[in-house]
C-alpha cells in the first residue's frame, strides 16, 4: 500500500490518490513538534520536509514529482493529458507553476510575515517573493478567462497543484484572491475527491476552519 507522509503539500498527493481511487494510508508528520525528533520519518526523508511517499521499494519526495510518478505508474488517467493532447502544454505548465511559481513564492512571504522578527517582516526578499507570486498568479487569471480549468474544459492534476497554492496563499498568507480565482477554487474544492481528502487530512481541515473563522 502507498504511504503518504505528512500533510501540507501532501494534501495534493492525498487529493490525487482520492481522484484516482488508489489505496493509501496517511502517516502524520508534525513539523511543529520538530521533525528532528521523528527518526522514522528522517529515515524516509533525511532533509526533513514534507511530503514523502513510500510505494513498495520506491521512496519519493516533492509533491509534484510524486503526483507525476503516481499518474505514470498507475495511469493512464484523465488527470494527466497525454503529450499529443492539445491540453498537454497548458497542463504541464500549470502543474509545475502551482509549486514553482506560486506555492514556493508565497511560502517565503508567509514565513517572513509570521515567523521573522517584527523589524524584518517586510524585508526585501519577502516583498520580491510576493511580487513573483502576483506575477505568476496573473497567468492563472488569464487562463481562467479562457476556460473553467487550467488545461481547458476538464479538471486535471494541474488544478490540484494550483488550487493547493491558492488556498495556501489565502489561509496562511492572508492573500485576497480576485473574483475569478475565488470562483475557480470554489469549483475545484466542490469535487468529492477533495472533500474526501479533507476528511482524511484532519490537520488541514482544522487549519482551513481556523483560517475561515469557523
Amino acid at each position: 500500500m502507498i504511504t503518504v507522509f505528512g500533510e501540507g503539500r501532501g494534501f495534493r498527493v492525498v487529493w490525487l490518490l482520492e481522484e484516482m481511487g488508489l489505496a493509501y494510508r496517511l502517516r502524520p508528520v508534525d513539523l511543529l513538534v520538530g521533525v528532528e525528533h521523528d527518526r522514522e520519518y528522517l529515515a524516509i526523508n533525511p532533509a526533513g520536509f514534507i511530503p514523502a511517499i513510500q510505494d513498495g521499494d520506491v521512496t519519493m519526495v516533492e509533491s509534484i514529482a510524486i503526483m507525476e510518478y503516481l499518474m505514470a505508474r498507475y495511469g493512464p488517467t484523465p488527470l494527466a493529458p497525454g503529450p499529443h493532447d492539445p491540453a498537454f502544454p497548458a497542463y504541464q505548465q500549470f502543474l509545475h507553476l502551482g509549486e514553482a511559481g506560486l506555492a514556493a513564492s508565497i511560502y517565503f512571504v508567509v514565513v517572513s510575515r509570521n515567523l521573522a522578527p517584527e523589524a524584518e517582516r517586510q524585508n526585501w526578499g519577502a516583498c520580491k517573493a510576493l511580487a513573483v507570486f502576483e506575477s505568476r498568479l496573473g497567468l492563472v487569471t488569464r487562463q481562467l478567462a479562457r476556460s473553467p480549468y487550467l488545461a481547458g474544459d476538464r479538471f486535471t492534476a494541474a488544478d490540484i497543484s494550483v488550487t493547493y497554492a491558492l488556498e495556501f496563499a489565502q489561509r496562511a498568507g492572508g492573500f485576497a484572491l480576485g473574483e475569478a480565482e475565488r470562483a475557480y477554487v470554489a469549483r475545484t474544492s466542490r469535487r468529492e475527491a477533495y472533500k474526501r481528502a479533507m476528511e482524511i487530512c484532519q490537520a488541514t481541515k482544522a487549519w482551513a476552519a481556523a483560517a475561515s473563522g469557523q
